[in-house]
């Protein structure tokens, strides 16, 4: 492929560092379709002749029939999957494959291939993570009056209720999904057309192969086309965060799963055993999708450290590029496929969840909020007055709806009967009704408001 340059072909070594065929054969489809634009392109500005095109183009339908039905033999001695393409070609309609590279170099080939697949991808990980919107929506709708309590640093804080708590990660996943799309947006110009680095010579349309492509636009700098990969760097910030919402999730299902809290139960599909213990079930789904965050944010990490130090145009360092980003979305894909079938498959102990509710005087909150309501006491006084009480209640080792109350009056003497009908965790979900609160009224029209948003797709 080096034409007369050089006269030998390169050590085993330097072909083994060298090749990307292993990795980036992958991007075929993408290739292929990025050749056909060119070729088209190419026959319509004049650059070639229309038999050269028709040529061209049976013989990369050929190719891709060939590679879709996996008869299609890659060779590592032409190190990527372009060359592997075009030599195809070649032995199929002779002297006019060698036409097809007028106009365009590998480099912005290669950059035209890798955002047709990012962009592919991103389409595929955004349809993903409606589906998992939609399961935690269909869930939240079902138990927005099933009460559980609320947590800070860990610790029962106030109750909520189990729909609630679902759609927090829906509002997570919504702000997944724009990232993705922001990702999507800024990576639609087409870098086809700027060959090597200065762009070509030859009176191509890069308009139209934009458009043929799928782009909003050519992109605008031969220089930054070869060499940008902040679409990809994007797209694995955006997945690097999506992943870290997964896992949130994936430990709060280890958590509830334990007999310690015993708030949820996933079935065998989602359980794994003890080789040793035959009483266990662990919930290894989320342990790997927990865990499977970390590789998504090593694989960014990886890229930064690499494009960091590139000089402008392009740099062989640059292939290192597609391993870690092909593994990192097929990753987060994994990850949220097994999220989504957890979530669909858990089924929560809704009176263990009640019970725990009320554990660690969650309704302390309420008791010092009626006291501002009602009393009109100022809330850092309420705040006072109600700590004096838990700690009364915690010594006796009892809640605090079961102090009397006279032993409330001897704290705060204008506190009245009322006062337990805020104590309850039932009563202290449905007071939360501010927007965005937990009350269960709240719940279920935020949980319409997803299905009806996801509905429309």
């Amino acid at each position: 492929m080096w034409g007369g340059r050089f006269a030998t072909g390169p050590d085993a070594i330097m072909e083994e560092i060298n090749a990307s065929i292993d990795f980036d054969q992958r991007l075929w489809r993408q290739d292929i379709r990025g050749s056909l634009a060119h070729a088209a392109m190419l026959g319509e500005t004049g650059i070639l002749t229309k038999k050269d095109v028709a040529e061209i183009s049976a013989g990369l339908k050929q190719v891709e029939s060939e590679i879709e039905a996996g008869s299609f033999t890659f060779s590592r001695a032409l190190e990527d999957v372009h060359m592997n393409v075009e030599s195809s070609l070649k032995d199929r309609i002779g002297a006019a494959a060698g036409r097809l590279h007028t106009g365009r170099s590998r480099n912005d080939q290669v950059a035209t291939d890798m955002k047709l697949w990012v962009r592919d991808t991103l389409d595929a990980l955004d349809e993903q993570m409606a589906d998992l919107q939609l399961a935690l929506a269909e869930k939240a709708e079902t138990h927005a009056g099933s009460v559980m309590p609320g947590f800070t640093h860990l610790q029962s804080a106030q109750p909520v209720t189990f729909g609630h708590h679902l759609l927090a990660y829906v509002e997570m996943l919504g702000r997944d999904r724009g990232r993705i799309a922001d990702a999507r947006a800024r990576l639609n110009e087409s870098p086809l057309g700027a060959a090597a680095l200065a762009g070509t010579s030859f009176p191509i349309d890069r308009e139209m192969t934009a458009k043929a492509l799928g782009f909003d636009r050519p992109t605008a700098n031969s220089l930054d086309s070869v060499s940008d990969r902040d679409f990809v760097l994007e797209t694995l910030a955006a997945a690097s965060i999506c992943a870290m919402h997964l896992s949130r999730l994936a430990e709060e299902i280890v958590l509830w799963a334990t007999p310690q809290f015993g708030f949820v139960r996933l079935s065998d599909a989602f359980s794994t055993g003890s080789s040793i213990m035959p009483q266990k079930r662990n919930p290894d789904a989320a342990e790997l999708v927990r865990g499977k965050a970390g590789r998504v944010f090593g694989h960014l990490q990886g890229m930064l450290t690499m494009m960091k130090g590139l000089p402008l145009t392009y740099s062989k360092d640059m292939q290192e590029d597609k391993e870690g980003t092909f593994d990192a979305l097929q990753t987060l894909s994994l990850c949220l496929a097994a999220m989504a079938g957890m979530v669909r498959d858990m089924q929560p102990d809704l009176k263990v969840m009640k019970k725990a509710a009320g554990m660690g005087y969650a309704t302390a909150t309420d008791l010092a909020d009626w006291l501002v309501r009602v009393l009109k006491m100022p809330f850092r006084d309420a705040h006072h007055v109600t700590g004096r009480l838990v700690g009364i209640a915690s010594e006796r080792k009892i809640g605090l709806e079961k102090l009397s109350l006279a032993e409330m009056q001897a704290v705060e003497p204008q506190i009245t009967e009322a006062v337990f009908g805020v104590l309850g965790v039932e009563q202290s979900v449905k007071s939360r009704l501010s927007y965005g609160g937990t009350a269960p009224a709240n719940v279920r029209r935020q949980a319409k408001r997803w299905l009806k948003k996801l509905a429309k797709g």
